[in-house]
């Protein structure tokens, strides 16, 4: 019988390299034998604790979430203003914490898991809501009217801007990809 407290330091220990195996691989195609080995346990104590690969990776997703969700909310507590709102979501969501190569990969695999598993889609939705309600409610005294179209196409910048750097070598640039997003709000600004 496991000690007392041990569920979440193994449920912790597998979330991480959970999310390391996908970003070795670079696709879901890990088995829970991989995650479970790198963990430091077995793959039946792994099934135990989530009972599946998918389960696995929605826990992954949601811990991924959560310090995204921590790293914006400490962001807009230091920004200043609606533009500096908008600015300190764009640069959390390019934060250390969110923005390795390991998060990037579980990030496009778990949009692509959303395409098949109605968990995922509904955790994916939240995220997205999330974001569009940030950027409206900072963009409004900024644009007006626009701040619903404006806050879209920053949203599908900083999924694009994922994409690129899921798809280069070397080590993700965090300010480069900012930079590329903020480049985007300030055409908009100046429209």
């Amino acid at each position: 019988m496991p000690k007392l407290g041990m569920e979440p330091i193994r449920k912790a220990a597998l979330v991480k390299a959970t999310i390391t195996e996908i970003g070795r691989a670079g696709s879901l195609d890990v088995t829970v034998s991989q995650i479970a080995k790198r963990a430091g346990m077995s793959s039946a104590l792994a099934h135990h604790y989530f009972g599946s690969k998918e389960q696995i990776f929605l826990a992954a997703m949601r811990h991924i979430l959560t310090l995204y969700s921590a790293e914006v909310r400490g962001a807009l507590a230091a920004a200043e203003g609606p533009k500096g709102r908008v600015q300190a979501i764009v640069r959390a969501s390019f934060a250390t914490s969110s923005f390795r190569r390991e998060v990037i990969g579980a990030w496009l695999n778990f949009y692509v898991l959303a395409q098949t598993l109605p968990e995922a889609r509904r955790l994916l939705g939240v995220y997205q809501r999330r974001l569009q309600s940030n950027l409206v409610h900072s963009l409004r005294p900024l644009v007006g009217v626009r701040a619903e179209a404006v806050a879209r196409a920053l949203g599908a910048m900083i999924d694009g801007v994922y994409i690129r750097e899921a798809l280069k070598p070397g080590a993700p640039d965090s300010p480069g990809a900012a930079g590329i997003v903020l480049d985007c709000l300030e055409r908009e600004l100046a429209a």
